[in-house]
């Protein structure tokens, strides 16, 4: 266990963009979080996802699935590494998506504007 992990806890595993496209094609069907900001989600965002930004998350953390996997997803992986690790404490089966809509534009899968 790493000094970070020991005193701060452990993160939820993370995943890649393409690995998050393959999930939501092919997989379990994930939930996809965004918790990026409505200004920021308006400008694009992964199909089906749900808008919930970090700072209401603690509020809005009940209108969640508890039996769904669920992806984080914000800007660059910063909030979403957050919020997976808010969830993965309460129970919830996360993974955090690695460098958050950067990373999907980048891999150059579809966004919905």
């Amino acid at each position: 266990m790493g000094f970070f992990s020991k005193w701060f806890g452990a993160g939820a595993p993370s995943l890649t963009a393409a690995e998050v496209n393959e999930k939501l094609k092919f997989g379990k069907h994930p939930l996809v979080l965004d918790v990026r900001q409505p200004d920021e989600y308006r400008l694009g965002h992964i199909a089906g996802s749900k808008l919930i930004p970090l700072n209401e998350l603690h509020r809005r953390m009940k209108e969640l699935p508890q039996g769904r996997e669920i992806v984080c997803v914000c800007a660059s992986g910063s909030r979403s590494a957050s919020a997976a690790k808010t969830l993965a404490k309460e129970g919830y089966t996360v993974f955090d998506m690695q460098g958050g809509m950067l990373a999907w534009r980048r891999a150059k899968l579809p966004v919905q504007k």
